[in-house]
């Protein structure tokens, strides 16, 4: 009787084990695909990526070929005409004020490194959760007359937006992470002054324990704004004739 009960209760296990395997088996169908397993799964976003990457990349350089057509015609019949030419300058300078036009010079590039764990009390913080930090060190550079800055080589312009999303940050709506590498082109003994005033942006940085590394540069790149700003509601007021 006891081996009977045995085998039954054997029996009732195996078939406990048989349905939870099973809805485990579903589960996982539903969460990957019918039939596809994770690892395949797996290499086919990474070859979906990589597609997705290179179209990006041939829409770049496609966008950075029209542009030059069209700044060689532009500069063509500047070239040909005293009024067009002046237009031209123009231009071009409406075009670096709203961060349309790679530049480069000198100035300043600032790095931001994450704090190290704290091991003791296991206690974990990043530069996502002092985002103000980030914005004041903006404030900073502009107010000590910065003509272009980029963080993370994500152009800054009075369009950009810089916000946490999750467990990362977002400038321009691209997601950018540790180091926060910041530039700007702009009078170099003046940009580090205004950045390494006694308790300014690196001295609080550095309160925090962020590991911040500072240097003076010659030549600095920074990218145009990506972008196109269009106007809906907004329009420009006509001078009235008195």
């Amino acid at each position: 009787m006891k081996v009977k009960s045995g085998q039954i209760a054997i029996t009732v296990v195996s078939i406990l084990l048989g349905i939870i395997l099973a809805i485990q088996f579903k589960t996982v169908n539903n969460t990957v695909g019918e039939g596809v397993l994770p690892v395949q799964r797996a290499q086919q976003l990474a070859v979906d990526l990589k597609k997705a990457q290179e179209e990006r990349d041939a829409a770049i350089k496609a966008l950075n070929e029209a542009e030059n057509k069209i700044k060689q015609y532009e500069k063509g019949e500047a070239d040909n005409n005293i009024y067009v030419e002046n237009l031209y300058r123009d231009l071009e300078k409406y075009r670096i004020l709203a961060g349309y036009v790679d530049l480069e010079g000198p100035g300043i590039v600032l790095e931001i490194h994450e704090p190290p764990a704290d091991v003791q009390f296991g206690i974990e913080y990043s530069i996502v959760d002092d985002l103000d930090l980030i914005l004041q060190t903006i404030s900073v550079l502009n107010a000590a007359q910065a003509e272009a800055i980029s963080i993370n080589d994500q152009r800054y312009t009075a369009y950009t937006e810089i916000e946490r999303a999750g467990n990362h940050i977002e400038v321009n709506g691209v997601s950018i992470s540790s180091p926060i590498v910041i530039k700007a082109i702009g009078d170099p003994e003046t940009l580090e002054s205004a950045l390494s005033i006694k308790r300014g942006i690196i001295w609080t940085l550095r309160y925090y324990d962020y590991n911040v590394y500072l240097s003076k540069e010659k030549n600095i790149r920074i990218p145009k704004y990506r972008k196109l700003i269009e106007f809906v509601y907004s329009q420009p007021v006509e001078d009235e004739v008195n």
